[in-house]
C-alpha cells in the first residue's frame, strides 16, 4: 500500500534517480514542489525539457554545449598544443575556472570500471588518439580522478599515448592546503612524497 497519492509517489521514485538524492530528499523535494507556485514549477519542467533538447557533447572533445564545436574546441586563442583529458565534463569547469590552463580538453565522459563494467570501449579514448593523430598536440595532461579507477585509466590511457610520441604528464597530487597530516591518509602522503619539489 502506498504511503502518499500515487501521483506523488511517482514523483518521488523519479527524484530519487537523481545522484546523492535519497528517499527522504526525494520526499523533502517532492512536498517543496507541491507547495510552490504552479509557475515555479512549469519553469522547472521546462528547464529540464530545454536542457534535454538543447545541451549536447561536443563532437570533438565531449565536454557538454549548445553549438558543436563547443566554445573551447573554436577558441583561437586556446593552446591547441595541450589536451587536457577529464573524466567528466564538470571537471572541464573546474579546471578552467583557474584561469592557469589555456589548451584544450577531451571528455571521457567516466573512467574504467571493471566491476561496474566499463571498460576502454565505453569511454571515449578512441576518439582521443584519433585527435592525436591527425592534430598536433605535444602534451597531454591526464587529469582523471585521484581515485583507484581515475589511476588506473590515467596509466592505460599514457600506455596508448607514448607510442605515439606526444608528451604525457598527470597532475600533481598530494597534501590539500590546510591540510593537517596527522589526519592525511597514507596513500596521499606517499603521492606527496612522491611528488615533492625543492624550495
Amino acid at each position: 500500500m502506498a504511503e502518499y497519492s500515487p501521483i506523488l509517489e511517482q514523483l518521488i521514485t523519479e527524484l530519487k534517480k537523481l545522484p546523492g538524492i535519497g528517499n527522504k530528499s526525494a520526499q523533502r523535494m517532492a512536498f517543496h514542489l507541491l507547495k510552490s507556485r504552479s509557475e515555479d514549477s512549469e519553469a522547472l519542467a521546462r528547464a529540464i525539457l530545454e536542457v534535454q533538447r538543447q545541451v549536447t557533447h561536443c563532437s570533438r572533445c565531449f565536454h557538454i554545449t549548445e553549438q558543436d564545436p563547443c566554445k573551447y574546441c573554436t577558441d583561437p586563442a586556446r593552446d591547441a598544443s595541450m589536451i587536457c583529458v577529464v573524466e567528466e565534463p564538470s571537471n572541464v569547469l573546474a579546471i578552467d575556472r583557474t584561469g592557469n590552463y589555456r589548451g584544450l580538453y577531451h571528455v571521457l565522459l567516466g573512467r574504467l570500471s571493471p566491476l561496474q563494467g566499463i571498460g576502454p570501449e565505453d569511454l571515449k579514448i578512441q576518439e582521443l588518439l584519433e585527435r592525436l593523430k591527425e592534430g598536433s598536440p605535444q602534451e597531454v595532461i591526464l587529469a582523471t580522478n585521484p581515485t583507484v579507477e581515475g589511476e588506473a585509466t590515467a596509466v592505460y590511457i599514457s600506455r596508448l599515448i607514448k607510442p605515439l610520441g606526444v608528451r604525457v604528464s598527470r597532475l600533481a597530487m598530494g597534501l590539500p592546503v590546510g591540510s593537517d597530516l596527522e589526519y592525511t591518509d597514507q596513500v596521499t602522503i606517499q603521492k606527496a612524497m612522491e611528488g615533492r619539489r625543492e624550495v
